[in-house]
């Protein structure tokens, strides 16, 4: 055996090689983000649940030939039109098999199960004008489908980036992989990380377009819902809802169902399970497989592909304005009716009509009670916090029904 040998193999086959000895600098930016991501999540506690896994796959698939994650197995293009999923089980990696799950739907609809479970439909049965600050809080979708087509990104692709503006991941995975599985990647990363990132993106604007006035309006206490109308709702909301729009069933039929196990008050056991152990089982696979994607750079054939490219900018950039015009939609239309109700509507509460459920609705609370500490917007906020994770499914059923064809 010649030590000489064994020693430049194992030189050759380390990490160390692949990222200095091509000067991989593209690995090492994405290395870099992941640790920043990995500080804000762990540090400074921006939704650890999603940050620190997505943060983490992200290491993992841009460490040289870890091997966890092929992109080059998931890469569609000209001449392969179609994944060879036969080549995956044989030669992909842990996270290839994981990722299967967000390649094919499944994740995106259990995830919404446990969110259906997890939430109180009250609010929104109590206040139904949630809908309205909900429905407003869907600009950005609109505005960034716009924005992405004059610079160059088709109808599909646009249609995928606006989503974003509905801060709702698993609603952006589930649309992107039907309509432009190509950009996966970098929406998926976009939507998770904005997301996460609520308590930062939200406050300035909240504070910005509302006056001290405003933000210490403190509001009445909801009706009592019963349970026979929160039994209801999510049975009705689903018949009318998916027959206007079948292409929504799969998400917004999962987020009901969810609720439904536990409103009805027979299922407790199936509702228990659904909001922790496969939440959590779930939450873990689907953010490892996330951030995997996030490949810095990687080649086939020849030609360069990855995740540190112009395209990408341009994502990122569209996916934060939509995520900020959606902030904005939901928060004017809260100061029109703070002056329609006569001060009787705290528009803080807009803010949270986008989809993400309840870091919105907690992000309208802490602002809220910085300026007037003995109000309580929480439940007041939630209702467009729900209106938000119906109007996204519904926005994302829609684009998928004009651009699915």
């Amino acid at each position: 055996m010649n030590i000489g040998e064994v020693l430049l193999n194992l030189w050759e086959t380390s990490g160390l090689y692949g990222l200095f000895a091509g000067f991989n600098w593209q690995s090492m930016v994405m290395i870099v983000i992941a640790c920043v991501l990995l500080y804000l999540g762990i540090v400074k506690q921006f939704e650890p649940l999603l940050l620190i896994g997505i943060a983490f796959g992200m290491l993992l698939t841009n460490l040289p030939f870890s091997g966890v994650y092929n992109p080059e197995l998931w890469l569609l293009t000209e001449e392969v039109t179609h994944i060879d999923y036969g080549r995956v089980l044989h030669e992909g990696g842990l996270i290839d098999m994981l990722y299967l799950g967000v390649k094919l739907g499944i994740y995106p609809s259990l995830i919404f199960i446990g969110v259906g479970a997890m939430t109180d439909f009250g609010p929104l049965i109590s206040n139904p004008k949630s809908l309205l600050l909900g429905a407003a809080a869907q600009l950005g979708i609109f505005t960034a489908f716009l924005a992405a087509i004059l610079l160059g990104f088709n109808g599909p692709e646009a249609a995928s980036i606006g989503i974003i503006g509905g801060a709702d991941g698993p609603t952006a995975i589930w649309l992107t992989k039907e309509l432009a599985p190509n950009l996966l990647a970098p929406i998926a990363v976009a939507a998770y990380s904005y997301m996460a990132l609520i308590p930062m993106i939200q406050p300035p604007f909240m504070k910005l377009l509302t006056t001290q006035k405003e933000r210490m309006v403190k509001m009445e206490q909801l009706r009592t819902v019963t349970k026979t109308e929160k039994i209801c709702f999510p049975i009705m909301i689903t018949i009318v809802t998916c027959l206007i729009l079948p292409s929504v069933a799969p998400l917004l039929g999962c987020l009901m169902f969810g609720n439904l196990l536990t409103e009805c008050g027979v299922t407790k056991r199936l509702s228990s399970t659904v909001q922790n152990e496969l939440m959590n089982i779930v939450t873990i696979f689907l953010s490892l497989s996330v951030g995997a994607t996030a490949v810095g750079y990687y080649e086939v054939d020849g030609k360069g592909y990855g995740f540190l490219s112009l395209q990408t900018i341009y994502i990122i950039i569209l996916g934060l304005c939509a995520f900020c015009l959606s902030t904005v939609g939901g928060l004017l239309i809260g100061k029109l009716m703070y002056a329609l109700s006569g001060g009787k509507i705290n528009p803080l509460i807009g803010s949270a009509g986008v989809s993400a459920v309840p870091m919105a609705a907690r992000v309208s609370q802490n602002v809220g009670s910085k300026y007037n500490p003995t109000n309580f917007l929480l439940m007041h906020a939630m209702g467009p916090n729900v209106a938000g994770v119906i109007g996204s499914a519904v926005a994302a059923g829609f684009l998928l029904a004009v651009f699915g064809g």
